[in-house]
């Protein structure tokens, strides 16, 4: 994550536009680049005990042990966000995800595009830096992977959400600990202050450094329509509505924070009523370059509300006792995983990058 991130889409063009040209224009800035989202007051997260017992382990979310004021765009510290997790392909980082239940962990769907294969994932939980596991730290092997039957069926880069059941469930502390997941009347005010955070990229050509350490930025939700503007050009022949029902958009252009490859899947957070929601999951965007020019588009949490809680109810808990030994909580040395020695390629979100080129064909044959 950039202090700063981003990832993919532009707007159509005219009928005489190429299509490289299309595809060039994600990364042309865009009209609306001067939005300045209002001033607020950092952001003071409350302390709150970490509850015992098996009822209050499935009863309360959304804690953190973390007392102080946050400020965006910077790394951030040991047990602020413990239900954020890392989503491994075959070894090595790929996603973010965010961990919603004991045994249930969220992400998007494209992060899925390689394999749907449950043992060719792993899921990171209790992690600060990547490159430096503590005591806490788990290495969660995965049961079962559910994509949303939609996903990318009627438009791209819709239904963007996927559930994955653990083998077995985490033990709770202050360094691991669940989201709440806003019901679908769950209703989030535009320019209300929320964060991001993940292990991603930089920018497009620049990676995280050893030894990886979680990376935060603060952002401010924003309306629908505002944010088509900044997927709009004054050339455009055809208003194409590029933020669904399903979609929630945020980001802070002025000072340059934003997704980078890596961090989709991850969590876009808001404190509501004392614990804080998972309210998106980091979907798309225009590309990872500077200077940023347009917001970050998340899958919209609460649209998806019943969904998440229909699949929970119909799918059986994992087996234990079938369940794979339990790992070691691998240690990620750049970005190669140091116990299974594979190397992460340059390719780390080509599912989140093909997935625009995807989506600009699809505007220009619109168009035609």
């Amino acid at each position: 994550m950039r202090g700063t991130r981003a990832q993919q889409l532009g707007q159509g063009w005219s009928r005489a536009c190429l299509l490289a040209a299309l595809l060039c224009f994600s990364f042309l800035p865009l009209h609306a680049q001067n939005y300045t989202p209002p001033q607020r007051a950092p952001l003071t997260v409350g302390v709150w005990p970490i509850p015992k017992g098996p009822q209050a382990q499935q009863d309360v979310c959304g804690r953190t042990n973390f007392q102080g004021k946050i400020y965006g765009s910077q790394m951030t510290s040991s047990e602020r966000w413990p239900w954020q997790a890392s989503l491994l392909f075959r070894g090595s980082h790929i996603c973010g995800a965010v961990l919603i239940d004991k045994n249930w962990v969220a992400s998007a769907a494209h992060c899925f595009q390689r394999s749907q294969k449950p043992s060719d994932y792993r899921i990171l939980l209790g992690y600060h830096q990547l490159g430096s596991p503590t005591k806490y730290s788990r290495q969660m092997t995965v049961n079962m992977l559910i994509l949303h039957e939609n996903y990318n069926k009627f438009y791209h880069q819709g239904n963007d959400i996927a559930l994955i059941q653990l083998h077995k469930p985490v033990t709770y502390s202050s360094s691991i600990f669940p989201a709440c997941v806003p019901e679908n009347t769950t209703k989030v005010s535009p320019y209300r202050s929320c964060w991001i955070s993940g292990w991603g990229m930089l920018r497009e050509d620049e990676f995280l450094p050893s030894p990886f350490p979680l990376q935060e930025a603060e952002v401010s939700l924003m309306d629908d329509k505002e944010c088509e503007t900044f997927f709009q050009t004054p050339e455009s022949t055809v208003q194409y509505k590029a933020i669904k029902d399903d979609m929630i958009c945020a980001g802070d252009i002025s000072n340059e924070k934003s997704i980078c490859p890596g961090d989709s899947g991850g969590p876009l957070v808001c404190s509501l009523n004392g614990s804080w929601y998972v309210v998106g999951l980091g979907s798309w965007s225009a590309a990872c370059l500077e200077p940023i020019s347009s917001p970050n588009i998340f899958t919209k949490v609460s649209y998806f509300s019943n969904w998440i809680r229909k699949k929970k109810e119909e799918t059986p808990d994992a087996d234990p006792f079938s369940a794979p030994a339990e790992e070691n909580a691998p240690t990620l040395v750049g970005w190669r995983s140091f116990n299974t020695g594979t190397i992460l390629k340059p390719s780390i979100c080509r599912a989140f990058l093909s997935s625009q080129v995807l989506l600009l064909q699809w505007i220009w044959f619109q168009v035609l």
